[in-house]
């Protein structure tokens, strides 16, 4: 996807530029290109962009740690304000408090918005945090069997035959 630059989208028909997209993005790894539609409408002092889009990845489960995959779904709205100060290097303090009305994205009116990289982040926005390929997933473990000595997890069958190679 191109950049779009700000003042041109101005001169556009009703002031938007609709994306249709279907490729893979740099730095998401999914099995099937995202497939789907943006929107970027310029209204004067701040940008609304809206995207609907699908993509298929492969997720690992936190308890069994079996792969599966998820489908991402995205259907998202959000306001970027143009500010003439957005990209501007600022000497800052390293830490520094933050209203709650400074917590807004901002850039320049006169500069570019990157459709990819904004798709990119409200994709990986979708990634699921706790990662489960069912939610009735038993884990690594299966039922406990009632000799302590055997290993519950089969995996663990190398190391019981390491300890039992050493002395003691």
């Amino acid at each position: 996807m191109d950049a779009i630059f700000i003042p041109q989208l101005t001169k556009a028909p009703e002031r938007t530029e609709e994306i249709q997209v279907k490729e893979f993005l740099p730095g998401l790894d999914t099995l099937t290109p995202v497939r789907g539609r943006l929107r970027v409408q310029h209204h004067g002092n701040y940008l609304e962009v809206s995207g609907q889009a699908e993509a298929i990845i492969t997720c690992t489960c936190n308890r069994c740690l079996q792969q599966y995959n998820h489908r991402l779904t995205l259907n998202t709205k959000e306001i970027i304000w143009l500010d003439e100060e957005a990209n501007q290097a600022q000497d800052l303090p390293l830490e520094r408090e933050v209203a709650i009305e400074d917590l807004v994205e901002t850039i320049s009116p006169n500069g570019y918005f990157y459709p990819s990289e904004w798709l990119y982040e409200q994709m990986c926005l979708e990634i699921p945090q706790r990662q489960l390929c069912d939610l009735n997933c038993p884990g690594i473990l299966t039922a406990a069997n009632d000799s302590s000595d055997q290993p519950v997890d089969s995996r663990w069958a190398g190391l019981e035959a390491l300890k039992r190679q050493l002395p003691g």
